[in-house]
């Protein structure tokens, strides 16, 4: 069930953010749904893997490689799912900047929290 309400906040997070940010284009409800799916799946997946393979370049900037990785999943989305456009590297950046604001603007509306819950 978790899993699910991630997908609907992660996919309304998706759809605002295409609508507040110019570059980003998202044609429908279903497509907005399949990028939620596969950035799931990418961060589940990929998304651990490259960031051990840049743990020096990571340490090096402070961190700030993270941003990088992050746009490299969304311009990995955008090649993966037909309907789903971004405007180059900057705006994949800038997407998941304020995807990840949204997300969690979204969750704590939604009453989902990374807290595990006590059953």
């Amino acid at each position: 069930m978790k899993f699910i309400m991630n997908i609907i906040v992660t996919t309304l997070a998706v759809i605002i953010t295409a609508w507040l940010l110019p570059g980003v284009k998202v044609d429908d409800v279903m497509t907005a749904i399949l990028v939620a799916v596969v950035l799931a799946f990418l961060n589940t997946v990929v998304k651990p893997i490259l960031t051990i393979l840049t743990i020096p370049i990571t340490f090096f900037t402070l961190g700030l490689f993270l941003l990088v990785i992050n746009a490299f999943m969304i311009i990995l989305v955008t090649k993966l799912v037909d309907g789903f456009y971004v405007d180059g590297f900057w705006k994949a950046l800038l997407f998941s900047l304020i995807l990840s604001l949204t997300t969690s603007i979204l969750n704590m509306f939604a009453g989902n929290s990374d807290k595990q819950s006590e059953e």
